[in-house]
C-alpha cells in the first residue's frame, strides 16, 4: 500500500477504515483487507476476496455515508493472528474482526463480521 498509512497494530485497522471511508476511498478501505478476506456484509451475506470488498464500498460509499469513530475494546492476539473489536455507535450490536500479521510486520483483516444482531423471533 505505498502512500498510505498502513497499520502498525490491529487496532490501526478501524481507524484507517473510517478514515478512508469518510474520505470516499473505496480503494483504501480495500487495502486494509488480505486478498481473500471475507466480510458479512451486505447483512445477510458474504462478500469475499478485496476485489468483491472495494466493489461494496464504491456503492456504499456512493451516498457519501459518515462514519464515527468507535472506541476499539481490548484486542486479543495470539501470535501473528488477533481479534478486534467495537461497540457500535449506530446500534449495530457489535464489530468483530479477525486480523493477521503481514510478513513486513503490518495487519491487514481477514474475517469481519460489522454488524451482530439479534435474530428475528
Amino acid at each position: 500500500m505505498p502512500g498510505r498509512e498502513q497499520a502498525h497494530k490491529p487496532e490501526d485497522l478501524t481507524r484507517l477504515f473510517v478514515e478512508c471511508a469518510n474520505d470516499g476511498d473505496p480503494d483504501g478501505i480495500a487495502a486494509l483487507y488480505e486478498e481473500d478476506a471475507v466480510m458479512a456484509y451486505p447483512p445477510g451475506s458474504q462478500t469475499a476476496g478485496r476485489d468483491a470488498i472495494r466493489s461494496l464500498w464504491e456503492k456504499v460509499l456512493a451516498s457519501s455515508p459518515h462514519f464515527e469513530q468507535e472506541t476499539p475494546l481490548p484486542t486479543l492476539i495470539s501470535g501473528d493472528i488477533a481479534l478486534t473489536s467495537t461497540p457500535p455507535k449506530d446500534g449495530a450490536g457489535a464489530r468483530a474482526q479477525v486480523v493477521r500479521r503481514q510478513p513486513d510486520g503490518t495487519w491487514l483483516r481477514l474475517l469481519d463480521q460489522p454488524e451482530f444482531v439479534h435474530p428475528a423471533g
